[in-house]
């Protein structure tokens, strides 16, 4: 029997908890997925576009003209409406790069302090953008609505989780079980988007 080898597929980012989300949501792909650290790459891309399509195309562009194979790369964030969607592509800098998110999540609960329910609106936001080795781009973007819940609830997920509440479950993202997060979340949308073009590539 011949056994394939998987093709191996960096994404650009050094963030272990989105590498954790990937590998689960791309599973089923037969394609290793290796993070900036297990490729062994140190390149740290400044992420100064104005829009998460900018961020997320220069990564997966400067880090395939390193490697010279197919690379991905997400740029993501927290919009809220009510603060003119901040903080928007600035999100993992907010308050600080050092800041922790118990932090940044206190923050912007006390900057909507008072503010009522209905004007809590808010979502998550990705962009997937994939840099293939002949030069092309593809990018898929997708989110995830909710409100900013009054106080962070939730040991689970990660970064802006414990006070993104979804009013149709009744709970913030870091209550759900991992896979229910993925099923739902603006990361899942996008990968599984971005799933369908690497297939019709033939690279997934």
């Amino acid at each position: 029997m011949i056994r394939l080898m998987k093709q191996k597929v960096i994404f650009a980012t050094g963030n272990e908890n989105k590498m954790v989300e990937i590998r689960a949501i791309l599973k089923d792909v037969r394609m290793e997925i290796l993070s900036l650290k297990d490729a062994g790459i140190a390149i740290e891309v400044v992420e100064d576009g104005e829009t998460f399509e900018e961020n997320a195309i220069k990564k997966a562009v400067e880090i395939a003209k390193v490697t010279g194979g197919l690379v991905l790369a997400d740029d993501s964030g927290l919009e809220i409406d009510y603060l003119n969607k901040e903080p928007g592509v600035h999100s993992a800098l907010y308050a600080g790069r050092d800041t922790s998110y118990k932090i940044k999540n206190q923050l912007l609960l006390d900057r909507l302090e008072g503010v009522p329910d209905e004007k809590r609106t808010a979502r998550f936001v990705c962009v997937i953008a994939a840099a293939f080795p002949d030069g092309t781009v593809e990018i898929c973007r997708a989110t995830s609505e909710g409100r900013i819940s009054i106080r962070a609830t939730g040991e689970g997920g990660f970064g802006y989780d414990p006070i993104f509440y979804l009013p149709e479950l009744g709970c913030t993202t870091a209550e759900l079980t991992p896979d229910k997060k993925n099923e739902l979340s603006h990361r899942g949308k996008a990968l599984r988007k971005m799933k369908k073009i690497l297939e019709a590539k033939e690279f997934a």
